[in-house]
């Protein structure tokens, strides 16, 4: 339904009728006095009646201001209402959080056994998508996205880098550098459009150019991971997503040449959630996570370094 008058001179003839005083008004709505006395004339001048009188410092209503106040304090009360039922609704709920579906897959859901669900303020609702939804617009509340950290009008906290290597089924191809560079010529390449840097990584091996017989583009790296555990071909992925695949003897990476790519995944949000109490949960938790996985690629260097 169309309001045929301003909301804001509502607004303001609302709280000048409880208070009777145009100052009271002004401080309750954060406004200076002479805004809610131009609120006031704005709203007389559209309905065509006078609404309030001053008498002395104070107000008084007209006989029409009375008819209208009690609807108007009525309107604003359940407006009230249900803005704050929302919002407490918002922040006892659980966070909404998106990302992409290989990022869940492989990334979060094997560290979600440690996740403390069960205490209060760590809730969360998960969804999956392939592009990032709008977060002004509340489609999810926060977002664990991959990029260069620069979104709009959001606050980006990076988790970790990104880095890219090429992985197998184990024993899928066997022999020297050469030998296994040779062999993969005659393979699938499987790989996730959303993988960063895979093109330079294929440029990048010190055995010489990776060839693969075709390329299979998918929107999905964790399609393209679980092609690789099928033996289907071999996938260029995002290496701290294929860890888990890899520790669970699905895949094996076929050179160990990991390639950082120059971006990493975000948690992201609106500033406004800067102090949400379940988003600082949710981004310690990650943190921690974040530099135990770190800290596991570190000792994994240095007994590679020790064998060597």
């Amino acid at each position: 339904m169309r309001i045929p008058v301003p909301l804001n001179a509502l607004r303001a003839f609302e709280a000048a009728a409880r208070h009777l005083s145009a100052k009271d008004a002004a401080l309750e709505l954060g406004v200076t006095p002479s805004a809610v006395s131009h609120q006031l004339r704005t709203l007389e001048e559209a309905l065509g009646v006078e609404l309030l009188r001053r008498i002395g410092t104070r107000l008084e209503l007209t006989e029409a201001g009375r008819r209208l106040a009690p609807g108007l304090n009525r309107g604003f009360e359940h407006i009230a209402q249900a803005v704050g039922n929302l919002r407490q609704e918002r922040l006892d709920g659980p966070l909404r959080l998106n990302m992409l579906p290989s990022f869940a897959t492989q990334w979060l859901s094997p560290r979600l056994a440690r996740y403390p669900f069960e205490r209060h303020g760590f809730s969360l609702e998960i969804s999956t998508t392939q592009e990032g939804v709008d977060l002004a617009a509340s489609e999810a509340d926060a977002g664990i996205w991959l990029g260069n950290g620069l979104w709009q009008g959001l606050v980006a906290d990076r988790l970790f880098e990104a880095s890219v290597d090429l992985y197998a089924r184990p024993g899928y191809v066997r022999g020297s550098a050469d030998e296994r560079l040779a062999a993969l010529r005659k393979a699938n390449l499987f790989v996730s459009r959303h993988c960063p840097g895979w093109r330079d990584w294929m440029e990048s091996l010190p055995a010489g150019r990776f060839e693969p017989a075709r390329t299979t583009q998918v929107d999905s790296g964790g399609l393209t991971l679980q092609a690789a555990a099928d033996g289907a071909g071999v996938s260029i992925a995002v290496a701290e997503l294929a860890d888990a695949g890899v520790q669970a003897g699905r895949l094996e990476s076929v050179f160990g040449h990991r390639m950082a790519t120059g971006v990493g995944f975000y948690l992201v949000y609106p500033p406004a959630l800067r102090e949400d109490r379940r988003l600082l949960n949710l981004s310690r938790w990650l943190h921690r996570q974040a530099a135990a996985m770190r800290e596991g690629e570190e000792d994994g260097r240095i007994a590679c370094d020790a064998a060597g």
